[in-house]
């Protein structure tokens, strides 16, 4: 049991991880209902939503680290955008991570479905896609200002943000697409680092399940972002889009 218990775990964070690294998010969008609903159906002990917000926030610290390290020489990492979203993000997270404690297992898993719809509906605004990804002008408040939302709800839930940055990037700052998916895992990374802060203090994580999916994801997240630096970016956007979508059904199924 406990061999089948180390490999379905291994399994869920590999394949979020290497989706993770190929689109640019930090894969909770995918991992979280994975780990809510598949070690059951091996005959597993089920986690409850605090302990997968827990293996989920400390999973995508290192899973987006090795997704900035895989970006770092393509110039694709804008710092001013990371700057100003990253202190927003972190100062969001501490505040939801800490607050999460409070919150009832159906709350936490209305909050990733509400986060989930957001960015599901976000991905089917048509876009205009750019290339030149120099010199990027944005709104550097707003952008400031959406990702402290953005980490509220994703400290809450244990997940980083990413599914719901990306989306932000790219339809609402208007952001390239290849500098969405490498800005936003370093923005994802800064999250996390709030996010997993929050849930070790409270005591919210599974420590042997949350170490199983650190190895799957500095294993898959670099293959993944090898991978999607070869894709056509519509490609990828539309695989972040059905994903995201695919999640957001699911968890409002079962919330309904």
């Amino acid at each position: 049991m406990a061999f089948t218990f180390a490999v379905v775990i291994f399994c869920i964070g590999f394949v979020g991880s290497f989706v993770s690294g190929m689109v640019g998010i930090g894969g909770s969008i995918i991992k979280y209902p994975m780990l809510l609903y598949l070690p059951p159906l091996f005959g597993l002990a089920s986690f409850t939503a605090h302990e997968v917000s827990g293996i989920s926030a400390i999973q995508v610290f290192f899973s987006s680290l090795a997704g900035i390290w895989s970006y770092r020489k393509d110039g694709y990492l804008n710092k001013t955008l990371i700057l100003y979203m990253g202190v927003s993000i972190l100062a969001g997270s501490l505040l939801g991570s800490f607050g999460s404690n409070y919150f009832s297992e159906e709350a936490i898993n209305f909050v990733y479905g509400l986060l989930a719809i957001i960015a599901a509906l976000l991905m089917f605004i048509p876009t205009k896609e750019i290339d030149d990804i120099s010199p990027l002008t944005f709104n550097k408040w707003l952008a400031a200002s959406l990702a402290f939302i953005v980490g509220i709800g994703s400290g809450i839930v244990g997940a980083a943000g990413g599914f719901l940055l990306v989306p932000i990037l790219l339809v609402i700052l208007k952001i390239p697409t290849r500098v969405t998916i490498a800005t936003s895992l370093a923005v994802t990374f800064i999250s996390s680092i709030g996010g997993t802060f929050g849930k070790i203090i409270t005591n919210q994580i599974d420590y042997w399940s949350a170490f199983i999916m650190i190895i799957a994801s500095i294993t898959a997240t670099p293959l993944g972002a090898k991978v999607g630096k070869k894709m056509d970016t519509k490609v990828l956007k539309m695989i972040l889009a059905v994903l995201i979508t695919a999640a957001a059904i699911k968890t409002w199924i079962d919330i309904l």
